[in-house]
C-alpha cells in the first residue's frame, strides 16, 4: 500500500478512535460504555499506520527528514503510542480524545507540507541518542500537559460542586494527580537524559542556532525539577500544579517547534 493509503486509513481510524473514548466517556454513567479493549486495539492500529506512513518520510535517501510536521509526526506518533501503551495499566486513555486527532492532523500537514530543507545528512548513535530522548520527553510532556487540563476541569466542576456528567466518569481526583506526577517524573528524567546527551555529544549546545533552544529547554527542566520538588517537599497539587506543568510545557514547545517555526515555515531556512 502507497504511504498515502496508510496515511489516509491512520488519519480514520485515529479520529474513529478518538470518537469511540468520546461515546465511551459519555455513556460511562449509564453502563453501556464500549468494550475498553476493542477501543485501544483501534488505537493501536491507528498506531501502526502511522508508523508505517511515515517512516519513508522520515528516512530518505538524503538522510533523516525532521522537518516541521515530520517533526511534529513523529512526537504526535510517539504520544499517541506512549498514551495507549500507558492505558493498558493506567486509566489515561481519555487523554486520547483530543491527542489522537492532533495526531491525525499532523500526519495530514506532513503530506502535505513536505520540507526537505531540514534533512540532517549524516547521523551518529549519539545524534540518534539524543533525538530519541527528546521526543520522548516532549511526548511524556505532551501527555503531562493535557492531563493537566483535564484535571483543571475536573478541579473546577469540584469546586463548584458539579460533579455530574463526564466527570463522574473519571477517576478520584487524588488518582488524577497521581497520574499526572508520574508522567512529569518520567518526562524530567527523559529531558535530563537528553539534555545530558546534548552537553555531551553535540559540538555546542550554545551556538547560536542552538542557544535559544537550549536556554528555553533548561528553564523549562528548571521549572519541573521546582515542581516535583514542591510536591516532595510542601505537597503541591492542584491549580498550582496545573499552572506549573502547563508553563513548563509550554517553554518546551518554544524551544523546539517554535524554533524551527519561524525557520522553516516563515523564513524558509533550515531549523
Amino acid at each position: 500500500m502507497h504511504a498515502i493509503g496508510f496515511t489516509t486509513f491512520a488519519i480514520l481510524l485515529y479520529l474513529v478512535t478518538s470518537a469511540a473514548l468520546t461515546i465511551r466517556l459519555a455513556r460511562a454513567e449509564s453502563g453501556l460504555s464500549m468494550n475498553r479493549g476493542v477501543v485501544l486495539l483501534l488505537g493501536f492500529g491507528a498506531v501502526l499506520l502511522h508508523a508505517m506512513a511515515l517512516y519513508p518520510q522520515l528516512v530518505t535517501e538524503r538522510g533523516l527528514n525532521l522537518g516541521f510536521f515530520n517533526a511534529a509526526s513523529l512526537t504526535a506518533l510517539i504520544t499517541a503510542l506512549l498514551l495507549l501503551m500507558a492505558s493498558i495499566r493506567q486509566p489515561v486513555e481519555n487523554l486520547g480524545i483530543p491527542l489522537l486527532p492532533v495526531a491525525a492532523a499532523t500526519m495530514a500537514l506532513a503530506v502535505w507540507y513536505p520540507n526537505q530543507r531540514a534533512v540532517i545528512a549524516a547521523t551518529s548513535w549519539q545524534l540518534d541518542l539524543h533525538i530519541l530522548f527528546s521526543v520522548l520527553a516532549y511526548s511524556i510532556f505532551a501527555l503531562a500537559a493535557v492531563q493537566s487540563v483535564l484535571l483543571a476541569i475536573q478541579d473546577n466542576h469540584l469546586r463548584n460542586r458539579h460533579p455530574g456528567g463526564f466527570i463522574r466518569a473519571l477517576p478520584p481526583l487524588q488518582v488524577m494527580e497521581r497520574l499526572l506526577f508520574q508522567m512529569i517524573a518520567v518526562g524530567y528524567a527523559l529531558l535530563s537524559v537528553a539534555l545530558l546527551t546534548g552537553i555531551l555529544f553535540l559540538e555546542d549546545i550554545f551556538a547560536q542556532q542552538l542557544a535559544h533552544k537550549t536556554i528555553l529547554s533548561l528553564t523549562g527542566w528548571f521549572i519541573f525539577g521546582v515542581l516535583l520538588w514542591g510536591r516532595w517537599k510542601f505537597g503541591w497539587r492542584g491549580r498550582k500544579a496545573i499552572g506549573w506543568t502547563l508553563s513548563g510545557f509550554a517553554l518546551l514547545i518554544l524551544a523546539y517547534f517554535g524554533s524551527k517555526l519561524v525557520l522553516e515555515l516563515i523564513l524558509s531556512r533550515s531549523a
